[in-house]
């Protein structure tokens, strides 16, 4: 089903349809996802059983870290195969033994996470009585917070766990909705389920209740892999015989994590059980909510207020005047003072995000593009862009305004910024884009190094690229990029890191990360000061402000962004 057919449907029937909601909806409010636990349980075994400093393997995204620590895991035996169902347990498990220090594990892991714009938007459809009942594998606070903050108290959510397993079956029977029903608890209960045989053991008043509800309603499932089998058992066993979900069963996955096999078995089990069951591409949890909103008219003054909120806790503060001892702190976000505001928009047969991204390379074509329900937006050439999308019957043509409010979160469109941004430096700065799990990283381009716009970096940091050791590796100076939107205004966040290239040699691989760990260490507070200046200037080349342009055409849609040299930086807080 295409994302756009889901949200015309579920106007009709969002009072008939619950969520369930794994780590993938969590994700952008900052905490982790089962997949960067298994990547954290990996790292503490390893360096615990190798004798080896956990700050030589801290770059979790890196896919020769994961290949190295796979590979150990592998030779030893008797540990699950990567990506398979019991990953997450089982290294948990073996990592924290113990019950009450998962528990603490857990809590830290979490501390300082914060509803996303996603939370928030399900927290409006909970007050506009259009969500009645949320399911979630989740250990966070996230949907509480989220609650208690558009209905301004906390006592207007029912909140179920294994501690307390009836008072989800008192609230669906008297249906004093809202409900959440925690299967896997919280981080303060005792009962708290995270290791294969608890799982396995999942609370059987709680199945119980999932198992009713979802005979006399519908299911939407984001961020949820369908790992527990007790859940996985608990849907089968729904689907079974026909007569569950009524209203539809809608599984969301990204684009680039298509479904588990047992997913893929139960969606074709509800279908011919004589349920509508539908897979449907979204690219964020906050982007999905964010589009079920746009359907409803009206929303009230004091629910929009909350939806609108991002930044409560900063301000603009103005520039000073003079020398002194203010500002107190330098940050590293440089403002975009102007970016794109129209693109290409292509509407056309294609299917998903994956789809595009495959047509894109396929054809070798030079653009950047995303996919939305109103069609596919893009940059570059016209005649590239038509190129691209010719053989899925193009019916429209025209321009896509990107709105500033799709940008305070993972949006399609904040995307499309994100990949034309890094291309711009890529194509007018002496820079190399790679492109990593957890974002991009820009590193000095070694054939260029001698460039006069390096100067300061060299100053600052005495040398920016070379052989690692009396290795064959290369090795840069680099920053991790970002694009985030803050008090009104997009910024461009860079992180001064080094770029090492990938080996198969694990010795070679070693001496590389502790080349990175003691090369980082010597660089305190006036040192990460004048390279954070250095790489400012660099991408300004020296100016005040500076224009990056990610194609430099005139035949079609460019992203021009103006980038500001003078870095984010905090004031006085003022009295209140």
């Amino acid at each position: 089903m295409n994302i756009s057919d889901f949200i015309r449907l579920f106007q009709l029937r969002a009072k008939n349809i619950m969520w369930f909601l794994g780590a993938g909806a969590s994700a952008a409010a900052g905490v982790p996802t089962a997949y960067d636990f298994i990547w954290r349980f990996k790292q503490m075994l390893y360096c615990a059983e190798q004798h080896v400093s956990i700050k030589t393997c801290s770059d979790l995204g890196d896919q020769a870290l994961q290949n190295r620590l796979q590979q150990y895991f592998d030779s030893k035996g008797g540990f699950p195969k990567r990506n398979s169902d019991d990953e997450y347990a089982h290294y948990f498990e073996t990592a924290i033994p113990d019950e009450g220090d998962r528990r603490r594990y857990i809590e830290n892991a979490l501390a300082g996470s914060a509803p996303s714009y996603g939370h928030i938007a399900l927290g409006a459809l909970m007050k506009l009585v259009r969500t009645r009942i949320v399911w979630t594998t989740n250990f966070d606070y996230l949907v509480e917070d989220a609650a208690g903050t558009v209905y301004e108290s906390s006592s207007r959510l029912t909140t179920a766990t294994p501690d307390a397993p009836r008072l989800a079956t008192e609230a669906i029977r008297e249906e004093r909705y809202p409900i959440l029903v925690k299967l896997h608890g919280d981080f303060r209960s005792r009962r708290l389920k995270n290791t294969s045989e608890e799982l396995r053991a999942q609370d059987a008043e709680l199945r119980r209740n999932l198992i009713e509800t979802c005979k006399r309603f519908g299911l939407a499932v984001v961020g949820y892999s369908g790992r527990d089998h007790s859940v996985m058992d608990a849907l089968e066993k729904v689907v079974h015989g026909g007569g569950g979900l009524p209203f539809g069963l809608f599984w969301f996955q990204r684009p680039e994590s298509p479904c588990s096999e047992r997913v893929l078995q139960l969606i074709e089990k509800a279908r011919q059980a004589g349920s509508q069951a539908e897979i449907i591409e979204a690219d964020t949890f906050d982007e999905l909510f964010s589009d079920l909103l746009l359907m409803i008219p009206d929303v009230p003054e004091d629910i929009q207020k909350h939806l609108d909120r991002r930044g409560s806790r900063i301000s603009n503060a103005p520039m000073p005047t003079e020398k002194g001892s203010w500002p107190i702190l330098r940050l590293n976000a440089l403002p975009i003072t102007s970016a794109p505001s129209i693109c290409r928009r292509v509407v056309c047969q294609i299917g998903g995000t994956k789809e595009v991204r495959d047509a894109i390379k396929e054809t070798g074509s030079d653009i950047i593009a995303g996919r939305r329900q109103v069609g596919v937006i893009a940059f570059g050439r016209d005649s590239e862009v038509r190129h691209v999308f010719e053989p899925y019957q193009i019916s429209g043509f025209d321009l896509h305004t990107i709105e500033s409010a799709r940008l305070r979160y993972e949006s399609t469109e904040h995307g499309l910024l994100y990949e034309a941004l890094c291309r711009a430096l890529e194509r007018e700065r002496p820079l190399k884009i790679f492109r990593r799990r957890t974002g991009h990283i820009a590193a000095v381009d070694p054939t260029r190094s001698k460039d006069a716009v390096f100067q300061s970096l060299t100053t600052a940091t005495r040398q920016i690229c070379g052989m690692v050791g009396n290795t064959r590796i290369l090795w840069a100076e680099a920053v991790r990029v970002r694009i985030e939107h803050r008090i009104g205004s997009l910024w461009l966040l860079i992180e001064p890191t080094i770029w090492v290239e990938l080996t198969d040699d694990d010795l070679v691989f070693r001496i590389s990360r502790e080349f990175i760990k003691e090369r980082l260490a010597r660089r305190y507070n006036a040192v990460w000061n004048s390279i954070v200046e250095a790489w400012a200037n660099l991408i300004t080349c020296g100016q005040k402000e500076c224009t990056l342009r990610a194609f430099g055409i005139s035949d079609g849609c460019d992203a021009s962004f103006t980038v500001s040299q003078v870095t984010a930086f905090s004031w006085r807080e003022k009295a209140s």
